[in-house]
């Protein structure tokens, strides 16, 4: 799996680790902050959820043609990490509750998504450039699976990082996390409370508290989670710095992949081992487009729907489902335990890959190792474990690390027998299972009550599901992301002309930018339709996507031969 890579591959692979680390920390408790702390709406909290993840995967557009036209893409990635940590240390920064402090949020979320537009896209056309060489040019779709596994392992550990973080300074001034309590707080605050409300809150304040004082424990408890949830965000500002030096220290090993259209042209007049950029035909230029824009116009809807794990699902986390896991469901809310099983599946991997007996000596002790660390930090598990909504956001890039080798193998296996399908095809395949995921979900909320008819009450269920409905859902949602993330990279890293590399790894951006921005149209759903038939429009519209996905096969099978 590792073998016959560039290095290069790995420290870009780093340095991405430690901006998404950042990134998936900040986002883990994003909307849990925005309700918290200004009482917003689902409706409005859609609408700035959906347009920042839109703005962030935008972005990438306008910084692929800065580094096209004129910085490169080295210089442009450099930027990038500084500008992102503006926009971090601004959102970390605790603030009143006005229009003042809404707007600082503002403009560091934009400093945040220009700082990713920057970054991210550029980062991976040095990627796909470290394969434009011929001795590693067939290792292209390993590669960027790779790759994606090290963003997920950043993303693995961060919402761990944001509990641990706003539990600790909840806890300083002797408070709890409780899902009800905000939504009641503002409701307090604002008169807008019913009697029902009223009694849940004075119960919640007096075990808080011990007081009677609802005006005084409602403000206290609000500002104080809000509070946490800001230092939760400084988190990612640790992580840049560590982005930063990483992609410093190592330069060496990609620096020769730091090079647009116009510096491999001004690099051919003086250096006759310089990558041969082939010539394309007008022709063969729109062809190439035309195929990306196809494959874009489908992912569209895959990110609508699997970026509702930082919308929706989170509040269905919060609302629906047990705050409390019990028996071998307890396994997978403990990020050690997790981290044992992905050090057990890649020995068990490298026993059966390697050929030399002291390798898989060493691998099958690092497995035995890995599963008795795994038990006895199972065994030493409370009994019933407390769940906060965030952490079921650490489930999909589990899924993703620990189920990448075996991607892997499998492709590897069909590809020695000229039968692994082609990049098109794989992306068709997870649009499909994609509707599977949520499906599950959708099954799994049949019965359950409207948002709407529980606001009276703190928004909070009292029939709760089992966490592994969600879990479960995660677990198929990544097979499908790991047929159609990596792969779409890939393909574009591929068939991208080469004028227009920077550029067309942002239109796969900004693709994934409208998905996101119409994540918010799930979130305006959320209120008086029954839940099942909200995750019912996500599984019509991944079925539709892949017809059209298959319908245009051939089209985009006959591209990518020619590439």
């Amino acid at each position: 799996m590792f073998k016959n890579h560039p290095k290069g591959l790995y420290a870009l692979a780093l340095a991405n680790t430690g901006e998404r680390f950042g990134y998936y920390t900040m986002l883990a408790i994003f909307v849990l902050f925005l309700q918290a702390k200004f009482g917003l709406t689902s409706t409005t909290t859609s609408t700035i959820f959906g347009g920042f993840l839109a703005l962030v995967y935008f972005m990438p557009l306008v910084g692929g043609i800065i580094a096209d036209k004129w910085l490169g893409y080295g210089k442009t990635v450099t930027m990038g990490i500084i500008v992102m940590f503006a926009g971090y240390l601004f959102l970390s920064i605790p603030t009143a509750r006005d229009s003042f402090s809404m707007g600082i949020m503002f403009a560091a979320l934009f400093f945040i998504a220009l700082g990713t537009g920057l970054f991210k896209g550029n980062l991976q056309v040095m990627v796909g450039n470290l394969y434009d060489d011929p001795r590693y040019s067939s290792q292209r779709d390993s590669a960027f699976s790779i790759f994606y596994m090290a963003i997920n392992l950043g993303a693995l550990y961060a919402p761990t990082a944001a509990t641990k973080v706003t539990n600790y300074f909840l806890g300083k001034v002797g408070l709890t996390y409780n899902a009800k309590i905000p939504a009641l707080a503002h409701q307090y605050l604002d008169g807008s409370i019913e009697p029902q409300g009223l009694s849940e809150l004075t119960s919640l304040a007096a075990a808080q508290t011990g007081t009677a004082d609802l005006t005084a424990f409602s403000n206290l408890y609000i500002d104080r989670l809000s509070e946490a949830y800001n230092y939760g965000f400084a988190v990612a500002c640790f992580s840049l710095v560590v982005s930063m030096l990483i992609y410093l220290v190592f330069r060496k090993t990609f620096k020769h992949a730091d090079y647009n259209s116009k510096q491999l042209a001004a690099s051919k007049a003086t250096d006759t081992n310089a990558v041969k950029e082939p010539e394309l035909s007008p022709q063969q230029t729109k062809e190439r487009i035309i195929a990306l824009i196809l494959v874009f116009s489908v992912v569209i809807f895959f990110w609508m729907s699997f970026h509702q794990n930082g919308l929706t699902m989170t509040w269905f986390a919060r609302d629906y489902t047990a705050n409390i896991a019990e028996g071998l469901t307890r396994i997978g809310f403990d990020v050690l335990n997790l981290t044992f099983i992905i050090i057990a599946v890649y020995a068990l991997f490298n026993i059966f890959q390697t050929t030399v007996a002291k390798s898989k000596a060493i691998a099958g002790g690092i497995f035995i190792a890995a599963m008795a660390a795994l038990v006895v930090n199972y065994m030493n598990m409370s009994d019933a474990v407390e769940v906060t909504p965030q952490i079921f956001q650490q489930f999909n890039p589990f899924f993703v690390v620990v189920l990448t080798p075996v991607s892997l193998a499998i492709f590897g296996s069909l590809s020695k027998k000229g039968k692994e399908p082609s990049a098109p095809r794989k992306i068709g395949i997870g649009m499909i299972i994609a509707a599977l995921g949520f499906a599950i979900l959708s099954f799994g909320s049949l019965g359950l009550a409207t948002p709407d008819s529980l606001q009276a009450t703190g928004g909070v269920s009292s029939e709760l599901v089992s966490p592994n409905w969600l879990i479960s859902t995660y677990l198929v949602l990544t097979f499908a992301e790991l047929l159609l993330s990596p792969m779409g990279i890939s393909f574009v890293s591929k068939v991208a002309p080469p004028k227009y590399k920077g550029l067309m790894m942002g239109g796969w951006f900004a693709a994934t930018a409208i998905g996101n921005y119409l994540v918010a149209i799930i979130g305006y759903l959320w209120g008086g339709m029954e839940l099942w038939m909200v995750w019912g429009i996500l599984v019509a519209l991944c079925l539709i996507s892949a017809l059209f996905m298959f319908s245009i096969l051939k089209k985009l099978e006959r591209v990518t031969k020619d590439c």
